[in-house]
């Protein structure tokens, strides 16, 4: 299940999000860049490494990029590094899709704290499984699994438009997709189905995002809010009839449609014309089911004896 967008509008532009979006990408196309031994060493050297961050381990001194007692700082560093397309591609989709509304509804500054400390969270919880661990720990995912935990709170009723096995495209409450991603992450866990991904991380930084969303969001903003109701949750858009939701609107796709059929309308209405023309039209239709029939011609009076009046009376009866 791959969402596509959501149907929650922001107030604010989310500068701060498209900033995040575009430090990861050139990062990663600077990682891809390197041969294959130089991005070995640079993940090295910048990943969250779990045995260098509890202390068990150290790295070499040709790979410390940090100085002695500031190794914490490849918590951040490891946020925006990515180890493939893929990837990138969802962390950054799942981030385009929901970071928008969870920036709108705590500001821009409090946003970018919120999501370096989901990260911490998330690099710390992963590390706490296996602190003698020496595999480094790279992508956005722990942070990111913390904008997705405040969303979950924050908009659990809000559409989101998701692309289902490839093939069905349709609208799903946030609570659904988001609830469905965190399961899927304990079923992982539990499974040991992906082998070489920080499944912990992305639990840990969910949890996160839960819990700290309360004290950085706006004090109006409720939780457990709902997203506009423009949509049926399973349904078809029909064109010209009314949906049963209230204040309900047609779906983006359709929305030129309606524009053009109501614009139709109007001018007919001004013009004073129904669908087949205005009576005494020359080009209206023809047909016997139209609304306006031509009209009939009148019929034109019959010629007979004119009658005769007398001017004057006389004595000879009138003959005429």
């Amino acid at each position: 299940m791959l969402p596509i967008k959501d149907n929650n509008p922001t107030t604010i532009t989310p500068w701060v999000t498209y900033g995040l979006i575009a430090v990861n990408v050139v990062v990663f196309l600077l990682t891809m860049s390197l041969a294959p031994q130089s991005q070995f060493q640079v993940n090295l050297q910048y990943g969250a490494i779990p045995a260098v961050l509890f202390g068990n381990a150290q790295l070499p001194p040709q790979l410390a990029v940090f100085p002695p007692g500031f190794e914490f700082l490849s918590i951040f560093s490891a946020m925006f590094m990515h180890g493939g397309w893929m990837h990138i591609g969802g962390n950054m989709l799942y981030l385009w899709v929901f970071g928008n509304n969870v920036e709108d509804a705590m500001g821009h500054f409090r946003f970018l704290v919120f999501y370096l400390v989901c990260g911490i969270a998330a690099a710390l919880g992963h590390g706490l499984l296996d602190t003698t661990s020496q595999i480094p720990m790279i992508g956005a995912s722990g942070a990111l699994a913390g904008v997705l935990g405040a969303y979950f709170l924050l908009f659990p009723k809000a559409r989101v438009l998701v692309w289902f096995f490839w093939v069905f495209i349709f609208y799903v409450p946030a609570v659904a997709v988001l609830g469905l991603w965190i399961g899927m992450q304990f079923v992982n866990l539990s499974s040991g189905a992906e082998q070489g991904v920080a499944i912990l991380a992305h639990i840990a930084g969910f949890f996160a995002g839960l819990a700290l969303i309360p004290f950085f969001k706006y004090r109006y903003i409720p939780l457990w809010q709902g997203g506009p109701k423009q949509v049926p949750v399973f349904g078809v858009y029909r064109p010209g009839r009314k949906s049963n939701a209230t204040n309900a609107s047609p779906p983006p796709w359709a929305a030129a449609y309606e524009a053009e059929r109501a614009a139709r309308r109007e001018r007919m209405k001004r013009a004073g014309r129904g669908p087949w023309g205005r009576p005494g039209e020359t080009n209206m239709d023809k047909s016997p089911w139209g609304r306006y029939q031509p009209p009939k011609p009148q019929p034109k009076p019959g010629v007979g004896v004119p009658k005769v009046t007398r001017l004057h009376r006389g004595d000879e009866p009138d003959n005429t």
